[in-house]
C-alpha cells in the first residue's frame, strides 16, 4: 500500500491556518482536530491547523511525513450493536518543532487568518518558570512560548485590535485559561514588555476555561493489522477513540459566533459557568482512571476494560467511584447516572485503553483528579476513604519503578523520577511515606498533617509488599471496618 500523503489522496489544496495547536498527541488529534474538521465539513469553516510540538522529543516528524493526514477510528456501541466510524482527518496544515525550527514557530504569529490558540500540554504544562527569558529559543515553559508568540503577533500587526486571538486551553486543571492568562501576564512583567502589549492581551485576546471529555486510547498497537486491513493506504498515525464527545467552553454570544458548533450536532456547550460539568467529569471519570492505574498495573492488568471487568479489580474501581460520589455536592441521581455511564464507557469492547498510556504524569494527575476527593471525604466524614487511600499507597509503590522483577511504566518528569528514586533509598516505609506526603511540590500542601494518612499508607504499603494486591487490600479494608 502507498504511504498516506496529500498527493495520493487528492488533498493538495490546504486550508488557511486559523488554529495554532500546542500538542500533537492522540487526544488533541482525536478531539479538537476532529471538532474543527466537523466545522469545516458542515459549516464551511475553512480552518487549517498548525501543530506545535510541546516537548523536545515528539511526533512532529511523523505528522509532517504524512502531510498532516491521519485516520481516526471512532468506536462504540449503539442499541447493542458495535459501531465503528472511520474518518481521514485533513485539516492539519503543518507541524513545527520549535526546538529545531524556532523561526518557523515565530512566523506563525504572522498568519493573517489566525484566530485560535488551542493547547493540551498535560496538567504539568501550564507552569511558570522564572528562569525563562524572551530571547531563549525556545523558552522552557509552554506559557512562556505562547507569550513570545503573542508578543510577536502584536509587534508584526502593530497592535491591531482585530488581530487578537481566542485562547482555548484544554489541560485538565481547573480554571485552565485563567491560570494561563495569569502566567502570561507574569511573563509580561518579568520581561518588562510594553504596557501597550499587555493592554492588547487583555482587550483584544480572549481566554476561555474549558472541559474536555472523550476517552482516547490512541494508536491500536495490539490490533494494528486489523485496523490496517480497513484502509487502502499505509497510516503510521492511526488514532482510536470512543464515540462519546463533550467539550464545555466558557464564553458568550461572541464565542458562539466565532465557533458555530450549534450548527452541527457535535456536543459542544458554550456556557457562562463550566464548573459543575468540570467537577463531575474530573472527579469521577478522570479520578477513577488515575486512581485505578497504579493499583491495576501492580495487580497485573494491562487495560482499563480488563480492570473494570475483573472480579476483584472491578469491585475496587466501583468502590473508588462510590467514595468519590459521596463527596460531590450535586443531585445524587445525576451523579449516579453519570457514574453508570462512565463505567459503561470503561467497558466499551472497542476501547483497549492501555493503563501504561494513562500513567503519564501520574503525580500531577493524582493531585488534580483524586486528592480533592480524598480530602473532601476526610473533611466530610472525619475519617479517610478506604479505597482512595489504598490507591494512594499504590501510586507511591508504583513510583519505585519495579514490581516482582518487572519494570513499571513510570512516565514523568526526570525531576519527579529522581525524587522518588532518592526517597525509595530511605531505610524504612515510615520515612519513605512521610517524605512523599510532605512534598508540597507534589501536592500543594503537606499531607503529613492529615490525621492518620501517613500511618494508613505505611500499613497499606506493608500489606502490598508482604501479601500482594488482593490479600493486602482485604487486610487493609478489615482494618478500616474494625
Amino acid at each position: 500500500m502507498e504511504k498516506l500523503n496529500r498527493k495520493n489522496q487528492g488533498l493538495e489544496k490546504k486550508f488557511p491556518i486559523k488554529v495554532v495547536q500546542f500538542g500533537e498527541g492522540n487526544f488533541l488529534r482525536a478531539f479538537v482536530d476532529y471538532a474543527f474538521q466537523r466545522l469545516n465539513k458542515e459549516v464551511d469553516f475553512n480552518a487549517g491547523i498548525a501543530m506545535v510540538q510541546p516537548l523536545e522529543n515528539g511526533m512532529i516528524n511523523m505528522i509532517n511525513d504524512q502531510d498532516g493526514l491521519y485516520t481516526l477510528f471512532l468506536n462504540g456501541i449503539k442499541k447493542g450493536e458495535k459501531i465503528q466510524e472511520i474518518e481521514l482527518i485533513t485539516n492539519v496544515v503543518k507541524g513545527i518543532n520549535p526546538f529545531k525550527e524556532y523561526s518557523d514557530y515565530l512566523d506563525l504569529a504572522k498568519e493573517e487568518e489566525l484566530q485560535f490558540i488551542i493547547s493540551n500540554t498535560t496538567e504539568a504544562g501550564i507552569e511558570y518558570i522564572d528562569s525563562d527569558t524572551l530571547d531563549m529559543k525556545p523558552p522552557v515553559a509552554f506559557p512562556a512560548r505562547l507569550t513570545v508568540l503573542l508578543h510577536e503577533r502584536f509587534k508584526y500587526f502593530n497592535g491591531d485590535v482585530s488581530k487578537g486571538l481566542t485562547i482555548i486551553p484544554c489541560e485538565l486543571i481547573n480554571y485552565n485559561a485563567d491560570t494561563l492568562k495569569e502566567i502570561i501576564l507574569k511573563y509580561c512583567d518579568l520581561w518588562s514588555l510594553d504596557n501597550s502589549f499587555k493592554t492588547w492581551l487583555l482587550e483584544s485576546c480572549t481566554f476561555h476555561n474549558t472541559l474536555v471529555d472523550r476517552i482516547v486510547p490512541g494508536y491500536p498497537r495490539n490490533e494494528i493489522e486489523e485496523y490496517n486491513s480497513k484502509l487502502d493506504y499505509q497510516d503510521n498515525l492511526i488514532v482510536t477513540a470512543e464515540r462519546f464527545f463533550l467539550w464545555v467552553i466558557e464564553g458568550g454570544e461572541d464565542l458562539k459566533k466565532k465557533l458555530p458548533f450549534h450548527k452541527t450536532d457535535l456536543n459542544v456547550k458554550i456556557v457562562d459557568d463550566m464548573q459543575p460539568f468540570r467537577t463531575l467529569k474530573v472527579r469521577i471519570l478522570n479520578g477513577a482512571h488515575t486512581a485505578m492505574v497504579p493499583f491495576s498495573l501492580l495487580y497485573g492488568n494491562d487495560t482499563v476494560k480488563q480492570t473494570v471487568d475483573g472480579d476483584f479489580t472491578g469491585k475496587f474501581v466501583n468502590s473508588i467511584i462510590s467514595e468519590i460520589n459521596g463527596t460531590l455536592p450535586f443531585d445524587k441521581e445525576e451523579v449516579l447516572a453519570y457514574s453508570d455511564e462512565v463505567m459503561d464507557r470503561f467497558r466499551n469492547p472497542f476501547i483497549k485503553h492501555l493503563l501504561s498510556d494513562i500513567a503519564l504524569n501520574s503525580i500531577s494527575k493524582f493531585k488534580v483528579r483524586v486528592l480533592p476527593s480524598l480530602l473532601q471525604y476526610y473533611n466530610d466524614n472525619q475519617q479517610l476513604p478506604t479505597s482512595l487511600t489504598f490507591s494512594f499507597a499504590c501510586l507511591i509503590r508504583f513510583y519505585k519503578g519495579k514490581w516482582n522483577g518487572k519494570e513499571l511504566p513510570v512516565k514523568d518528569s526526570q525531576e519527579i523520577i529522581d525524587q522518588f528514586n532518592a526517597v525509595w533509598k530511605l531505610s524504612d516505609l515510615e520515612l519513605i511515606v512521610n517524605a512523599v506526603l510532605a512534598n508540597e511540590e507534589f501536592w500543594g500542601e503537606d499531607l503529613t498533617k492529615i490525621n492518620g494518612l501517613s500511618q494508613d499508607i505505611v500499613f497499606a504499603l506493608s500489606e502490598i509488599e508482604t501479601n500482594g494486591l488482593e490479600k493486602g487490600y482485604l487486610n487493609f479494608n478489615k482494618q478500616y471496618q474494625s
